[in-house]
């Protein structure tokens, strides 16, 4: 004759619940809760001349590219306000971001400190701002990126072959490259499509 099987006592769990609840009211009652305080920090006074002229300098440091739906490139900085053909776009790029001549028209420059190599004066803060229409033609748009970052890989091996004495592509690509990055970052800024229509 076999054995039957043994039946195993479960548990009581109908505790469980509330031991769980008291354990949470006793933690959230213990537990201190850290408050925001306010920073005992003095407001500087209000000058309007120095807003107007972070306002100027900001201004002065964007370049805007804008391609409307008839494919037209229109350019705006401190020194050109009008549409270009595409063959200007590089040049145009170059001398914003260079600014070789120190245009106050054209971006500030100023101390600039790279990791591995020094103190540099460059335009650290420029920005190109490239803004396209919904319906802008896909081939015109990579033309005006190409323009763009060939302005910026020349301007990298003008500076690479004056401080290395090599152009970049020859350079240390974990050493000296990074350097030329730093003087000049691509700064490229691409905003939402747009409907722009024709360029103003």
């Amino acid at each position: 004759m076999g054995k039957g099987k043994r039946k195993v006592p479960g548990l009581n769990q109908s505790s469980t619940a509330d031991i769980s609840f008291i354990l949470l009211i006793f933690f959230l009652v213990t537990t201190s809760m850290d408050t925001d305080s306010g920073l005992p920090r003095r407001l500087p006074e209000w000058n309007p001349d120095e807003i107007e002229q972070e306002m100027k300098i900001k201004e002065r440091n964007v370049m805007t590219v804008q391609v409307n739906k008839n494919n037209e490139i229109h350019v705006k900085n401190g020194v050109v306000n009008r549409v270009i053909d595409i063959s200007e776009l590089k040049d145009l790029a170059k001398e914003f971001i260079a600014n070789p001549d120190d245009n106050p028209n054209l971006p500030v420059k100023e101390d600039y400190d790279i990791e591995g190599y020094g103190v540099v004066v460059t335009t650290v803060k420029h920005v190109i701002s490239l803004q396209t229409d919904r319906t802008t033609n896909y081939q015109i748009y990579f033309q005006v990126q190409h323009e763009l970052s060939k302005a910026y890989s020349e301007l990298r091996d003008a500076w690479a072959k004056k401080t290395f004495g090599r152009p970049y592509a020859q350079l240390d690509d974990k050493t000296e490259q990074p350097i030329v990055r730093g003087m000049y970052s691509n700064k490229i800024s691409e905003a939402e499509p747009k409907q722009y229509g024709t360029a103003q």
